[in-house]
């Protein structure tokens, strides 16, 4: 997918590993450096999961949110030189993501944003949707068919819900952020963090009522997640 990479970055120097560096560190060795496979040592740890946000928060449009994701590593490049390590490199690059994805939407439709900020003062049930939903005894011609109902079910959902609490709920259950990295990403508070990951959840369960009682194995339960 990224064959692209290629003609952006030059070629890097030594022969040392580094998987062992920190995302910032590996940012800074490609911005300092043109370190070529630093950059693309990023990519492979970040891509899969930044499209798997990208592909929700995009209504499932799988061409779509491709697009946005070379996007966003095209503006991870062409920010190289100004890159400073102020925060986490994850913050700086979903932000960036965020950004497209919210520019997208405003140039395809003038809906208003609907915004449920007001701290409920709980927490925010701390499990996955489909955690909730997972057995090791389930069938698996049902849950093949279960899971691709609940999919279908489960995108209908997301996509009904307000952009802030998607991107909360996505960021949070599908690439695993935490709450604060969100904080840092939408510029708003954790407990307002936590509020829209709350309403998120009370929304998707009064969408995903006649699954309240299915349940799926843990490796359907990663497939669910992943799509």
């Amino acid at each position: 997918m990224f064959a692209f990479i290629d003609k952006l970055v030059p070629g890097g120097g030594g022969e040392e590993p580094l998987e062992d560096l920190s995302d910032e560190d590996l940012m800074l060795r490609y911005a300092e450096q043109d370190d070529s496979r630093a950059f693309e040592l990023l990519v492979s740890r970040h891509e899969d999961a930044l499209l798997n946000y990208i592909t929700k928060r995009c209504g499932g449009r799988r061409g779509e949110a491709e697009e946005l994701l070379q996007e966003t590593f095209l503006r991870v490049v062409r920010s190289a030189d100004g890159y400073e390590p102020k925060a986490k490199f994850t913050t700086w690059l979903y932000t960036i993501a965020r950004n497209l994805c919210i520019d997208r939407s405003r140039r395809q439709s003038d809906q208003t944003e609907l915004s449920m900020d007001e701290p409920l003062g709980d927490e925010p049930d701390a499990d996955a949707l489909v955690d909730r939903m997972a057995d090791e005894d389930a069938s698996a011609a049902t849950v093949e068919h279960d899971r691709k109902q609940f999919r279908q079910q489960l995108a209908e959902a997301l996509e009904a819900l307000p952009d802030d609490q998607r991107d909360v709920f996505v960021m949070r259950e599908c690439s695993g952020l935490k709450y604060r990295e969100i904080s840092d990403v939408v510029d708003a508070p954790v407990p307002t963090i936590k509020s829209r990951m709350r309403y998120a959840l009370e929304t998707l369960r009064r969408h995903l009522t006649d699954y309240r009682d299915h349940s799926f194995d843990h490796e359907e339960k990663q497939k669910i997640q992943a799509e």
